[in-house]
Parts: structure tokens; sequence; C-alpha cells
């Protein structure tokens, strides 16, 4: 199966700045990606590119087998792209700007009627006749996505379609991006975590130009997770905690309550065996010895070492 998007040792440099530095990535056909990372990471110089509204210095992107600078038209033909700041005619309805764009890619008549009322349906503006320019920014985010549904394209672009919305207008616009799966491959480029532990399937982590990581957010979460072990034990952890923060096996020990610890784990098979070893050598009760759950904002911390913003 051809991927939706590869990119191949991609860079865009500004002077002496690199605003992509060297970026490999595979985005599998009907995934929702998350393509996740801080300001400033390179996430909207890399949809531009994809976008052939920008030219790498470097490196080759191909959207489904196509390279996006030799065909610029055959690509744009399968894509659909919402921009973080995307503009309106106040002065249209919803239904006017959805004919509008379906127009520039050809479409009219039936084909045009059905598709309109379909994304209509999809966005929750149905039978909404005020004009855009009255629209919550929820709503303009709502139509937003409609309008860049609306060449049936293979591929979804969206940047930061969540930012600066209410929680209200954050959910609707993630239930519909939630809905898409498996119908068209999305690219949701965003700094928002949440967002991307709710409706992506997969997640690539940018950080200064450079793509530190790709994977599954389950295997993601699950191989960090796998290096964090919770022991619980029948007596106050104290002496336990001093014993297993000295091991090399051991990287940092933390107090949960009095019988419990958090233990971040080197060398995981020998973590396993030494810690109920350590702790029947006391004559102590081993309660519970278990790898811990992590979120995605927990494996971003480690990678990053800092906040999305």
């Amino acid at each position: 199966m051809t991927a939706a998007i590869e990119i191949r040792g991609l860079t865009k440099a500004y002077g002496t700045k690199r605003a992509l530095d060297e970026v490999d990535l595979t985005v599998a056909e009907g995934s929702v990606f998350g393509f996740l990372g801080p300001n400033g990471a390179g996430k909207t110089t890399t949809l531009r590119i994809l976008t052939g509204l920008a030219r790498p210095t470097s490196g080759e992107a191909r959207v489904f087998g196509r390279d996006v600078v030799s065909a610029t038209n055959a690509v744009r033909a399968d894509i659909g792209f919402l921009p973080d700041v995307p503009g309106y005619y106040g002065w249209m309805t919803a239904r006017e700007f959805l004919r509008f764009a379906g127009s520039l890619f050809g479409l009219g008549g039936k084909t045009l009627d059905a598709r309109v009322e379909a994304l209509l349906d999809l966005a929750g503006l149905t039978g909404v006749d005020t004009k855009v320019g009255g629209y919550s920014r929820g709503m303009k985010q709502r139509l937003g996505v409609a309008q860049a549904l609306i060449n049936a394209p293979k591929l979804l672009m969206l940047d930061e379609p969540t930012s600066a919305l209410d929680p209200i207008g954050r959910k609707e616009v993630l239930d519909m991006i939630a809905s898409l799966g498996g119908r068209t491959t999305v690219f949701f480029s965003t700094h928002i975590l949440a967002d991307v532990e709710r409706v992506c399937d997969t997640v690539a982590i940018l950080h200064d130009g450079r793509v530190l990581t790709q994977a599954p957010i389950t295997e993601l979460k699950g191989r960090y997770g796998a290096s964090r072990l919770t022991v619980e034990v029948t007596v106050d952890a104290d002496a336990f905690a001093a014993r297993f923060a000295a091991e090399p096996w051991a990287s940092e020990v933390a107090r949960v309550n009095g019988a419990t610890l958090s233990i971040t784990v080197r060398d995981l098979e020998t973590a396993r065996v030494a810690i109920p070893a350590a702790v029947a050598e006391r004559g102590v009760g081993l309660v519970r010895l278990e790898a811990g759950e992590v979120s995605l904002e927990e494996v971003f911390v480690d990678l990053v070492g800092g906040d999305p913003r």
C-alpha cells in the first residue's frame, strides 16, 4: 500500500536557520495522524511544503507517491487543507461558501448539491442561515473542515484546528475529526497533546525542526510506561526508596504514598528480578509490582523536556 505521506531528509533553511532539519516521516493511508510539537517546531513549514505553498531546501516529500515539488497540481487534487488562520467571505452563508469552494474544483449540479448537504450535516450547520461573519470561532472552524473536504480529498491536512477554541468548540471540532477516521487520511498538526491523545491513532513529535519519534500512540505510551514500575509493599517504603535509588538499574525513585514507590528504570528485566528479591530479603510482603501508565504529555516532556507551548 502506498503511504499517504512519505518524507525523506526534508530540510528547509532560512539563511543559517533550519526550520526543518532532515525530517523523515511516514503517514499510513487511512490513519488519523497527530503531528505534535511546540510552537515554532516546524509544523506549519512542513504543511506548507506538502501543500506546494513552499519549496524545500533539500530532501523530498511525496503524497500518495507523487513528489510535491514536480507534481504540484496532481498533489493538490488529492488533498484538503485548513490553515491555522482560515479566511472567509463574511457575507456568505455556510451553504454559499461551500458551493463557492466546490466550484473552484469544477464541481456542479447534483454532485455539488449532495456534497454540500452532506458536509453541512457533518459540520452541524444544516439549517444555519446566519452569515459566516456572525459565526463563533468554533462554527468557523467546523465550516473550515467542511470546506477542506469539499473535493472529497484522500488526505486532509489540518493546521492547529482547535487552537484558541473554547472547550465546547474544541469538542465539536474534535468529534468532527474523529468521525473521519478510516474514511480519509487526516494529518493533524497541533501543540495540544490532549487533542492528539483523543482522536489520533499515530503520532510524530517534532522539536527544533527534527522528528524525535514516530509511533502508534498505544505503542509509544507502552514503550515509556514499561520503564516505570509501581512497587507497593506491606510496610513503610522509605527504606526501600533509598535502597532502590542506589541501584544501577534505577534512574529515579519517587514516593507515591507511605507504602508505594514509583521507580523509573534503565533495565526493566533486572528490576523485575531485583525488586521482589530485595523485598523478600527484608521479610516483607510485596503487594504490587506493575508497569505504570503514562500519558502522552509525560512522553512529550520526557522527549522534549518542556511545555508543548
